[in-house]
């Protein structure tokens, strides 16, 4: 499963390279205000926010690295593993959390910023982008999931279908009563290769919506001036991350893969956030950054829209739809309802930091 991990890793990069080509497309930019909020700002009050921020990059790192380091950690417990009841519990919080985030805090702000009436005069002002892109991506997602599945399943079959052929007529001729338990016994095989194929697709395409999001929301922090306005957002971004770090480390769990796949997985993700703050600092303190230019309002409301796209594609096609569908949940009334009370718990909880942030 080596291939796996590199496609994993080029994600990330292709990830990393749009968005600092995007945040590039903002710099030099027109404002839509006819002033700079900056110069409203005393020296005072700016070097009071610098020092929150900095304190924001240290809290959102913490907040970050616990909930996606939780599930990991988890795995060694006995009551979390695979085979426990509460194990579907525990996955359906996590997918209520990345639902929400999709539909609540990330698709409405796309919306919001693609609204904006400085766009009125420009295409984005006469279509809904929002939505359109949004769609794309979790086409676009869709289209990955699948054809990335169907591409490692048809290779584990070519480079194993020769000996299955072999093997199945040796029995038939030695062991006519055998043929069908070794059939069986390979499908078993090749069907749990192909779930933990799924399994890591999953997680590194949840990752990719996960951290454009990141990193835009710490940009946001980062070229804020208002005081009041950091010392909220420092507080619901801290339980933010951690929610959306336990969602994500739930799937990279689930994913089984190698150590260090699994811990450059997590750091990215736990780094992301603190790293857009950085970005956003920068761009505000002398890097020709306005947050209500143009091709800034544009650039973000379409990140936010693609990762609304992918959230909500994955929570519910790659997510949810498999464990409520499954029989041994379907079977048993209390485990069904105890699943869908976390589904909601989940949910309810992002849901309430959208007041804050």
């Amino acid at each position: 499963m080596s291939e796996c991990g590199c496609s994993s890793a080029t994600m990330l990069r292709v990830c990393v390279v749009l968005i600092l080509i995007c945040l590039h497309m903002c710099c030099a930019s027109s404002d839509c205000t006819s002033h700079d909020d900056r110069d409203a700002v005393s020296k005072d009050e700016a070097e009071k926010a610098t020092k929150l921020k900095l304190g924001s990059i240290a809290l959102l790192l913490v907040a970050g690295g616990l909930g996606v380091s939780l599930p990991l950690i988890g795995k060694k417990i006995p009551a979390l593993q695979p085979e426990n009841d509460i194990f579907f519990m525990v996955k359906a919080f996590a997918a209520g959390v990345i639902l929400c985030t999709g539909f609540v805090h990330i698709l409405p702000d796309a919306f919001e910023r693609l609204s904006s009436p400085c766009l009125e005069d420009t295409t984005a002002g006469k279509f809904p982008f929002a939505g359109f892109v949004a769609m794309l991506s979790a086409m676009g997602t869709l289209m990955i999931d699948t054809f990335a599945t169907g591409y490692y399943k048809r290779q584990h079959f070519s480079n194993n279908s020769g000996s299955k052929q072999v093997n199945v007529v040796e029995d038939e001729e030695e062991h006519a009563g055998h043929v069908h338990v070794h059939t069986h016994a390979s499908h078993g095989h090749a069907h749990g290769s192909t779930e933990m194929i799924r399994r890591r697709i999953v997680s590194q395409v949840l990752e990719i919506g996960i951290v454009v999001h990141s990193v835009i929301i710490g940009i946001s922090l980062g070229a804020s001036q208002s005081i009041d306005t950091i010392k909220p957002l420092m507080a619901a971004l801290s339980f933010h991350q951690f929610f959306e770090g336990l969602g994500l480390g739930g799937c990279i769990s689930l994913a089984e893969l190698k150590s260090k796949s699994t811990v450059i997985m997590a750091t990215f993700f736990s780094v992301t956030a603190p790293v857009g703050i950085g970005i956003g600092m920068g761009m505000s303190s002398g890097l020709g950054y306005r947050k209500e230019s143009k091709e800034a309002i544009m650039v973000e409301g379409m990140l936010n829209a693609a990762s609304a796209g992918i959230l909500i594609y994955m929570s519910l096609v790659d997510l949810l739809a498999p464990d409520f569908m499954n029989p041994r949940l379907q079977s048993n009334l209390w485990l069904h309802l105890a699943a869908y009370l976390s589904l909601v718990l989940g949910a309810a909880s992002m849901s309430l930091l959208a007041i804050w942030a």
